[in-house]
């Protein structure tokens, strides 16, 4: 039977396996929440999954999140979307002075019968070049942490695809496989081989693998004003099937007696 895209209960599906195929360096689960720390740019690996809650006291857990962040001399951030629990969690950091972040979309597509491209592989390491061509989209802070957060993927699970021009790997992406669940990451294509279907390429080969796999839905997480990537995805048959935003509040340091 197909994935229901609408059902929150597959968002809640989909949020869980994206922390499990972007692992933090350092993580803590506190009262069902997972704080997660990187010292990089990934939001994912550096902001609080609020996806379950078993503690007792909001105010408490918070603060005891601050308190980890402020152990860790960094903000306190908290990823939150329609799968967060508790449901009022986003207007109780408001209250708290925690401020919002930019607007993100998940979005899925059913798997479909699909083949690996010709100029596409798969393989289950970063082959000779996938790395240049990954963070070749990155912003620097987020190149100094990469090859690290790769280091840490699930082993057995993830899959690195590339696509090859004039023998030359020009684009780069990654899945990682869940259960019926597969990821799209690290999608990214050299600046000078950008608009010749390197992007679509590695998508079909991403899919393909998926359904090799097993796996029933795809998803992928990108900003809600990244238009051009949203075009690509929208027109690959995917759908946006969730939002999120951080909320984050810069701490003040410690007293020291």
């Amino acid at each position: 039977m197909s994935p229901d895209l609408g059902s929150l209960d597959l968002l809640r599906q989909i949020e869980w396996a994206a922390v499990r195929g972007w692992p933090a360096l350092k993580t803590r689960e506190i009262d069902g929440w997972v704080w997660r720390f990187t010292s990089g740019g990934s939001i994912r690996a550096n902001s609080v999954a609020a996806l379950a809650y078993t503690g007792a006291d909001i105010d408490t857990t918070i603060d005891a999140i601050e308190a980890l962040s402020r152990e860790n001399d960094t903000p306190a951030v908290v990823t939150v979307s329609e799968a967060s629990r508790p449901p009022d969690l986003d207007g109780r950091l408001a209250a708290r002075g925690y401020a919002r972040g930019d607007a993100h979309v998940t979005m899925a597509k059913v798997v479909t019968a699909a083949a690996i491209p010709l100029a596409c592989k798969v393989n289950p390491s970063p082959p000779p070049g996938w790395m240049d061509a990954y963070l070749s989209g990155l912003s620097p802070d987020r190149r100094l942490i990469a090859p690290r957060l790769i280091a840490n993927l699930p082993k057995r699970t993830a899959w690195f695809v590339s696509c090859t021009t004039n023998g030359i790997l020009t684009s780069s992406g990654l899945t990682v496989i869940d259960g019926t669940l597969a990821s799209v990451q690290c999608m990214a294509t050299l600046p000078g081989a950008r608009g010749r279907g390197g992007a679509k390429a590695v998508l079909a080969a991403i899919e393909a693998t998926a359904l090799q796999h097993g796996a029933t839905a795809l998803y992928l997480q990108t900003g809600g004003d990244n238009t051009a990537a949203r075009t690509l995805y929208a027109a690959m048959g995917y759908a946006v099937v969730g939002r999120y935003h951080t909320r984050a509040k810069v701490l003040a340091a410690t007293a020291q007696t």
